[in-house]
Parts: C-alpha cells; sequence; structure tokens
C-alpha cells in the first residue's frame, strides 16, 4: 500500500528542544527513527540566532564506541570561530540509551553499524532545517568511520568532514586481524551476540576526574570497565573498514587529525587506543581532498588531551574549516 499524501496525511511532529544534561546553553531533543529507535541531537544555544540568521555552517559531532557527546569547551570554541554546534548522540550511546535497552538490544551495538545511516540522516536533516547552509561531520574513532561511508552513500548530505583519530583498521597485527576476520564471519551468523572480545577500560578511567583526570562524565554511558564487544558488531565494522580501504571517492574536503604516535600505556599524551599510523595509511582512500594533521602529545580524543594540545586541535579545526568550508 502506497503511504498517505496530501493534507490528510499523518505527519509526526518533532520532538521539542528541552535542557539538556550539560546546563546553560545546551539543548537535546529526539530524533524518531525507523522501527521505533531513536537518537538524541543536541545543540549549543549560543550558536543558534534567536529570530536572526542562523550560522552559515553548522557542525555536527559523531562520538565513538561506548561513548556520548559531553564536551561543552567543543561547542564553545566552534561557537566562537562562528560556527553553529550540534552533536548526536546515536542510538543505544549515551541520552539514547534506554529506548535502545527498553527494546532489548544491547547498549553501543547494533548487528550492522550501517544502520547508523538512519541517525545521521534525521540528525542533519534537523539541522539543515534550521536554516544552516552548509553541514560539516565531525567524526570521533567509530564515528569517524561511520562518518566517511554515511557521506559517501549520501551525497549531498554533508559538505566536509572533520575526522579525529578516525577508526580505520583494527589495532592489531595483520595475522590477528586476519584470525578475528575469520572468526566473526563464521560465528555471527549464527550466534551475533556471542562475546568476542572486550573494549579495555583503562584510557576512558584515566581520562575521569574520580581517576585523577580532567573530565566528568558519566561511567554508565563511557564505561570505566571492560565492555563486552559481540560478533555481529565486530563483523560489521571489519567490513566497513575494509570497505573504506577500497576507497570512497568522496567529493568533500576532508580534514584527517591524530596524535604523533600511539602507546598502549600512556593514555593522555598519546593515542593508546587506535595506532595513528593505521589512520595515515589509510586517509588517502577517503577521496582526493583530504588533509592530514598532526597533534602532538594529543590523547585518542583529542578534544580530551591536556592542554596545549586539546587548543592546539581545536584550533587548527576552526582555522581549516575558515580556509576550506
Amino acid at each position: 500500500m502506497m503511504p498517505a499524501t496530501g493534507p490528510t496525511a499523518a505527519t509526526p511532529e518533532p520532538a521539542a528542544w528541552h535542557p539538556d544534561l550539560l546546563g546553560d546553553g545546551f539543548e537535546a531533543r529526539t530524533l524518531s527513527l525507523p522501527d521505533g529507535a531513536e537518537a538524541t541531537l543536541v545543540r549549543y544555544t549560543p550558536s543558534v540566532a534567536p529570530g536572526g540568521h542562523p550560522a552559515r555552517v553548522a557542525v555536527l559531532a559523531v562520538h565513538g564506541f561506548v561513548d556520548y557527546f559531553f564536551h561543552p569547551h567543543v561547542a564553545r570554541a566552534l561557537a566562537a570561530g562562528g560556527y553553529a554546534f550540534y552533536a548526536v548522540d546515536l542510538r543505544g550511546h549515551g541520552r539514547s540509551w534506554d529506548a535502545h535497552a527498553a527494546a532489548g538490544r544491547d547498549p553501543n551495538q547494533v548487528p550492522d553499524i550501517a544502520v547508523y545511516a538512519q541517525d545521521l540522516d534525521a540528525a542533519a536533516a534537523a539541522v539543515r532545517e534550521a536554516g544552516h547552509e552548509r553541514l560539516v561531520v565531525l567524526g570521533h574513532s567509530t564515528g569517524g568511520l561511520v562518518a566517511p561511508l554515511w557521506a559517501a552513500a549520501r551525497p549531498g548530505r554533508a559538505d566536509a568532514l572533520v575526522l579525529n583519530s578516525p577508526w580505520f583498521r583494527l589495532n592489531k597485527p595483520r595475522l590477528t586481524r586476519w584470525a578475528a576476520t575469520a572468526m566473526v564471519e563464521t560465528v555471527a551468523p549464527v550466534a551475533p551476540r556471542t562475546v568476542v572480545s572486550h573494549l579495555v577500560a583503562d584510557y576512558a578511567r584515566a581520562l575521569h576526574a574520580a581517576h585523577g583526570g580532567e573530565w566528568e562524565f558519566d561511567p554508565a554511558w563511557k564505561w570505566h570497565e571492560p565492555f563486552a564487544v559481540r560478533a555481529a558488531w565486530l563483523r560489521s565494522v571489519l567490513r566497513s573498514q575494509r570497505r573504506l580501504a577500497r576507497g570512497l571517492d568522496l567529493e568533500v574536503p576532508v580534514l584527517v587529525l591524530a596524535s604523533d604516535r600511539s602507546s598502549r600505556d600512556e593514555h593522555l599524551t598519546t593515542d593508546s587506543v587506535l595506532d595513528v599510523e593505521h589512520m595515515r595509511s589509510v586517509a588517502p582512500a577517503l577521496g582526493d581532498d583530504v588533509s592530514h594533521m598532526t597533534i602532538r602529545s594529543g590523547a585518542h580524543d583529542l578534544a580530551l588531551s591536556p592542554a596545549p594540545a586539546r587548543d592546539e586541535f581545536l584550533g587548527a579545526v576552526v582555522d581549516w574549516l575558515d580556509a576550506s568550508v
């Protein structure tokens, strides 16, 4: 049956903006997705001009795995540079955790990360509806894998990408990556929820103020304990990484930023989660207009690095946006 059309068709009203948990200056709204799923859009209200002309360019931040948006300093830095700022908590993450869990789904994971295209579609549409002419997607880690694949599948939705320590390749030796691929390709079709690994939480713990770090965030949403990784989710990640490595031919400018080195133990001043050499080697596959910038002594999430590395990161993003978008 064809959907109803015309004035009698029932069109859901968009959810209202409400005060966000980050406090003054931040609002959030629920994004309704197919099959009853939900994501959450956050905006920094000082960068959204009420009753006036909205900023020409908006930035939409997309977090990583077992993560969510808790970075008010990023919103303020981009707004100070003249950019409207939004962030999305993808289904099953952070502010979107409850609806996902209530539906019996595994928090922070989906059987196929391609479904996040629906979350980004809804977020991008909401940002465009606010009157911004151009959209830049700022993806971190797994968000830095999801964003370029979405942009390639949806030409014209994004006008530029900024990738903060993107997850382009499993941080394991080549033979281990091959073995992991073979294992999940075998297990996922018959037992998709099988736990095949655990995300080590040392990095998240090191960031948190309770353990001597600089940042306050909810450890229920960004875990301080090992987090179970399931077969179907990991299979979809590995497939997505192989798809990206074959080349995306993006027609928008891309900036890839990474720390100057990786290590397992120096959580605050190196990338202790991913291999920065993977980012450098795979980045050219994104398209013809790809820039790479190294942030000395940067953490995995460059925005959470100790000063002055985080200030260098934020300044580099604003400068690149000024020049490229």
